[in-house]
């Protein structure tokens, strides 16, 4: 005889267990230890510099979005442009901290108010301004994170920790100092070529 098989049954184990809550696995702060080769104090110093790291970097790449959206004037279609390119490479320098973060046995900030009351940058306000202006801003945004970054990475290396060391340097600081050139030259004071 065939086994009857119970609609309701099949449909409650198929349906998504919604509204779960549980306590935390691993609280903001507290680093977990990774078998990397690396001392604890190495580890959490480093977690809380990249920390610092990653809520400006999340607060310059939203800098260049709200510009992307606000720009106008003259130059509107190469800034729209430069600015969307910005923010996408800022976005990967977002992902690679967080990830060195986790590397290292710690838990990342992530949400935009944690970040809001984390980072150095002035908030900008919420209308637009002209673009000498926003790019004015983002250069004092970038020149906020290129002088830490420095100071982070000289601490890394003498902790011995050479991965946070190279990814400050070799992306961190390398394509913050390619996009503070691109977008300085917008704000060239270039005198204007005379009809003789």
């Amino acid at each position: 005889m065939p086994k009857t098989i119970d609609a309701d049954v099949l449909l409650k184990k198929a349906t998504p267990l919604t509204h779960q809550t549980g306590h935390e696995i691993q609280p903001f702060g507290h680093l977990i230890r990774m078998p990397i080769a690396l001392s604890e104090r190495a580890c959490t110093e480093s977690v809380e510099s990249l920390n610092q790291l990653l809520a400006d970097t999340m607060t310059l790449r939203d800098l260049y979005k709200k510009h992307h959206w606000q720009i106008s004037g003259p130059t509107f279609y190469q800034l729209h442009l430069l600015f969307d390119k910005h923010y996408e490479e800022q976005n990967a320098i977002v992902d690679a901290i967080a990830e060195r973060i986790q590397q290292l046995g710690g838990i990342t900030i992530a949400m935009a108010s944690d970040v809001a009351e984390t980072t150095l940058i002035p908030r900008p306000p919420k209308g637009r301004e002209s673009a000498p202006s926003q790019i004015s801003r983002l250069l004092h945004a970038h020149e906020i994170v290129l002088k830490e970054a420095r100071a982070m990475a000289k601490r890394a290396a003498e902790a011995g920790d050479d991965g946070t060391n190279d990814l400050i340097v070799s992306e961190v600081i390398r394509r913050n100092e390619l996009q503070v050139w691109f977008v300085a030259e917008h704000v060239v004071d270039e005198p204007l070529a005379r009809a003789e």
